[in-house]
């Protein structure tokens, strides 16, 4: 089972992650939604497309755009769409 972690609090756990080039990504049913907040952050990859972000919002505490995923990622990155990737300190345990 891996865990993504923030602040002492488990954001994301489930047994289905998918890694690609050094990122684990979370399928996005396994997200704890009460701590995520949409952002109007987004960000082009040429492999994969358009990024969309979230912010992690803790105990009154922002990691601002520290999830992101691809609504419709290109087709050579297809297995990640419905899949939520973390950085800005947020714990991948696996």
């Amino acid at each position: 089972m891996a865990r993504a972690i923030w602040n002492g609090k488990v954001v994301a756990e489930s047994d289905r992650i998918i890694e690609a080039e050094g990122t684990v990504y979370f399928p996005e049913s396994s997200l704890k939604r009460e701590y995520f907040r949409p952002s109007s952050t987004t960000s082009t990859d040429p492999a994969k497309g358009l990024a969309r972000f979230m912010t992690i919002v803790i105990d009154g505490q922002d990691n601002q755009d520290a999830a992101w995923y691809y609504p419709d990622p290109k087709p050579i990155a297809r297995k990640v769409r419905g899949y939520i990737g973390f950085w800005r300190g947020v714990e991948v345990e696996k």
